[in-house]
């Protein structure tokens, strides 16, 4: 295993244990829970992990908050979507604004359309197939604004691309290192 996927690991780790500290932080919206925060983290995941880290973090915390009863079924399809479409278009797009569009829509449209029938067959909540897709977007709303302010200063600030090792000027830093060492001897 390389040491950069222990790394993600990790971070997607601390990710997903936010995810649940914060999760008492929902918003009631009909039968669904608005949880503002896991929509940050699924836009951390997605830019700085990638899709398939953003997907599994999104999965994981909504499977934990379910068992701990800060969650319900509906955040399954609601942060998967979101944290896959952000992920994606991300990583092709290579620009923040199409991660933040990516979780908006990913969440709100997607993700509420797919909601419905988990709502009706599992739930036994009676609604209507648009009833999930304004709630999930409000709270994907408030999310991405948390992000858009802070995801834009850590990456103008490298924070997660240094401690992942996705710094492309690393061999200067390691050379300054060395410097700073010659003239300390």
């Amino acid at each position: 295993m390389k040491n950069v996927n222990v790394r993600k690991l990790a971070l997607a780790g601390i990710l997903v244990a936010a995810g649940l500290v914060c999760s008492p932080l929902s918003i009631p919206v009909g039968a669904s829970r608005c949880a503002p925060v896991q929509h940050f983290i699924n836009i951390l995941g997605g830019v700085f992990l990638g899709p398939v880290y953003a997907v599994c973090m999104a999965f994981v915390t909504s499977l934990l908050r379910n068992l701990m009863g800060t969650g319900t079924l509906l955040a399954f399809p609601g942060s998967m979507c979101g944290a896959f479409l952000c992920g994606v278009l991300y990583k092709f797009g290579k620009r923040l604004p199409l991660a933040y569009a990516g979780e908006l829509f990913g969440t709100s449209v997607i993700g509420g359309f797919l909601s419905y029938p988990v709502a009706v067959l599992l739930m036994g909540s009676e609604s209507a197939v648009y009833g999930f897709v304004f709630p999930f977007f409000v709270s994907s709303f408030g999310g991405t604004i948390i992000a858009a302010v802070l995801v834009t200063a850590m990456k103008k600030m490298k924070v997660f691309d240094i401690y992942l090792g996705n710094l492309q000027t690393k061999p200067h830093i390691a050379q300054t290192v060395k410097i700073e060492e010659e003239k300390k001897k």
